[in-house]
């Protein structure tokens, strides 16, 4: 099945790779693994299980990712080390491929804006600058509602861009025990 790695090194480049058994995946995180799942995008992110105890790299793009879409990791837990990216279980329980349009947002270049909404007010406000890669933007999302006092939500949006992923905000409730059917 189609999976994508996710290096801890940012200036490494994320990669498209097939795994079809545990080992497979064990090698693509350097060890046993743990899973973390992501229903708003029908992904899975697996990472080394110790790999905190072993002092593995923070890794910032599979960290972000997962705080931005689950709320309640936030400043709680954070992923280390080379990540792997492969779509939810399916009814048996067997990971799928990870779907083509995660896979795209995730790797191909765009354009990228944070919004936030503002306590009080009605609409979402348009934070100026726009981001080459969707995890720089992940990152200022983050920032923003964590420094800016007024900002009681964010989200990030494709700006004009042709990618079709609708915008979730980064307070979006999420039902871990009955994820969306794929």
């Amino acid at each position: 099945m189609r999976a994508l790695r996710l290096p801890a090194d940012q200036d490494e480049p994320i990669t498209a790779l097939e795994v079809h058994q545990l080992e497979d995946y064990q090698a693509a995180v350097g060890g046993w693994i743990e899973p973390v799942d992501i229903p708003e995008l029908g992904i899975t992110i697996y990472v080394h299980e110790e790999g905190l105890v072993l002092g593995l790299p923070f890794n910032s793009r599979a960290t972000f990712l997962w705080w931005y879409f689950i709320p309640e990791a936030r400043h709680k837990a954070m992923l280390v080390g080379p990540a792997l990216i492969v779509g939810l279980p399916d009814r048996n329980g067997d990971s799928t491929s990870i779907p083509n349009d995660v896979a795209r947002l995730l790797t191909e270049p765009g354009r990228w804006r944070v919004e936030a909404k503002v306590k009080g007010e009605k609409d979402w406000m348009q934070i100026p600058a726009t981001h080459t890669d969707y995890f720089e933007a992940l990152v200022w999302a983050m920032v923003t509602l964590e420094r800016w006092r007024h900002a009681e939500d964010v989200r990030v949006v494709p700006v004009g861009s042709g990618i079709t992923i609708q915008p979730i905000r980064a307070t979006d409730a999420v039902d871990l025990e009955h994820p969306p059917a794929t």
